[in-house]
């Protein structure tokens, strides 16, 4: 069965993965990428432009369905062996999350930004929609 998720990294990280077709989460980690499955669709929120600022963009930056295959590292240094995913990224516009959250079930609890920092968040089918549809082109 298709799942949905919610993805939390920063912008830049993000528009990296989505140049190379690959989804990257928390810091490289191999939990989240192994729990995605083939089919399953990502939104990713990026709480700010860069890792560690505050800019506070707070925004859906990329939408894509994980490709077949398996997670698997890459080199990106001698101590840095990360995690990644093979994605199928869709056109998307940035989206920002404030006025999707009254909208969505996963977030009415009003404890959306504590449930964000485990990096991967499963919500509905329904709120996928949400955000897929705040994210369509123009």
């Amino acid at each position: 069965m298709t799942a949905c998720w919610i993805g939390v990294a920063c912008a830049e990280h993000v528009r990296r993965g989505v140049a190379g077709g690959f989804m990257q989460l928390c810091h490289g980690k191999s939990g989240p990428v192994v729990r995605v499955k083939p089919g399953d669709r990502v939104a990713c929120y990026a709480p700010s432009e860069r890792m560690g600022g505050r800019d506070g963009l707070r925004s859906f930056v990329a939408l894509g369905t994980v490709r077949d295959g398996v997670p698997h590292q890459v080199e990106m240094a001698p101590d840095f062996r990360p995690w990644r995913r093979d994605m199928d990224w869709a056109g998307a516009r940035v989206a920002a999350i404030t006025p999707l959250l009254p909208l969505m079930v996963w977030s009415r609890d009003g404890d959306w930004g504590a449930k964000l920092r485990f990096g991967l968040v499963r919500i509905s089918a329904e709120d996928m929609g949400v955000i897929a549809g705040a994210m369509e082109p123009n």
